[in-house]
């Protein structure tokens, strides 16, 4: 029997706000019914949806009013001394509470981290939470981390974001042992700065999959599951794939169109360009989860859409039912003491 889990969603969040929760949900309510909700929004938002679901879900579908909305441009700490009572923080107080599994927010990235920090609190023994996404290769898909959530690390940072992604990566890809690659500057011992050197040899020391160094083709090449580096480096490398991503789709549809004799070849070659238009989608790949937090906690692009929105809450479904965050803990305590404090 599939597990029954809530989702506590912040229907006001990202820059359609309700225009693509609403919908997202309203869509996984009919697809599976082992999923409830809990939306969290406006009072005008909420009666709006109250209207257009009526009494088909029932108890699936419950509704928690906010006074207040974090600005996408609003200050982290802002947003964490002054909008108590924004769709965001009774979205995450909700799994605090056991009232749902897990959050999903298109709001504010660093509000998100912040206010998700304290409330939540950290696991026993994680220093620091870090943003884990997939990215599509030629296996399948690769697990980035951090994304952004830690501008600086030292190596016992990047150790402990390996043990997390090595558990993301086994319970979404269906592994027992994610291979784990360090990001750097080149495949040598030698190469890299002396916070990388070092947590490569508390990997190498390790009971992890650890394959050693990889460059950045490592990304899309599918040899690694998981591949690790600071926020920094990791939000650079993330922002520059959407951007080829984006960048291929418009050159195919301007090379497609330029002339008769071209759209007519684009109709020959259609369902080979549709395969390759969903591989390099991005908003298939959206759903970026906040590790190291007590609780699953998942940040939605802000510019995401219908579709790239129920991709998301199915990131936070899958997290909910495998308890990703009770088998992050239990990998600290078992292999956290391998690493050395910097």
């Amino acid at each position: 029997m599939t597990q029954k889990v809530t989702i506590a969603l912040d229907a006001m969040g990202g820059d359609l706000g309700p225009e693509a929760v609403i919908p997202a949900v309203l869509a996984t309510l009919e697809k599976d019914d082992s999923v409830n909700f809990l939306v969290v929004g406006s009072p005008n938002t909420l009666d709006g949806v109250r209207a257009k679901a009526g009494d088909r879900y029932g108890s699936r579908l419950i509704f928690a009013s906010a006074a207040e909305i974090v600005g996408m441009d609003e200050h982290p700490a802002d947003a964490l001394r002054h909008k108590k009572h924004s769709s965001m923080r009774i979205a995450i107080e909700a799994v605090k509470s056991g009232e749902a599994d897990a959050c999903v927010s298109s709001g504010n990235t660093g509000a998100l981290m912040a206010i998700s920090h304290y409330v939540l609190k950290m696991l026993p023994g994680v220093d620091r939470p870090a943003i884990i996404g997939a990215v599509p290769s030629l296996s399948g898909y690769t697990f980035m981390l951090d994304l952004g959530a830690n501008v600086g690390c030292n190596a016992r940072h990047l150790f402990q974001f390996a043990l997390m992604g090595s558990v993301v990566a086994e319970d979404f890809l269906d592994i027992e042992r994610a291979r784990i690659g360090l990001l750097n500057i080149g495949q040598e011992d030698i190469k890299g700065n002396e916070v990388v050197r070092e947590a490569g040899e508390q990997l190498n020391q390790s009971d992890l999959n650890y394959v050693g160094f990889v460059e950045g083709d490592a990304v899309f090449s599918g040899e690694v599951d998981v591949i690790v580096s600071d926020g920094f480096v990791g939000n650079v490398a993330l922002k520059t794939m959407e951007g080829v991503a984006g960048l291929i789709t418009v050159i195919m549809r301007e090379e497609f169109s330029r002339n008769p004799i071209r759209q007519l070849q684009s109709l020959s070659a259609y369902s080979a360009l549709n395969a390759i238009r969903n591989r390099l989608d991005t908003r298939r790949y959206n759903g970026a989860s906040l590790l190291g937090l007590n609780g699953v906690v998942i940040k939605s692009h802000g510019g995401a859409d219908k579709f790239a929105f129920e991709c998301a809450i199915q990131t936070a479904i899958v997290e909910a039912r495998k308890g990703v965050p009770v088998q992050i803990g239990r990998l600290i305590k078992t292999q956290g003491a391998q690493c050395t404090h910097m």
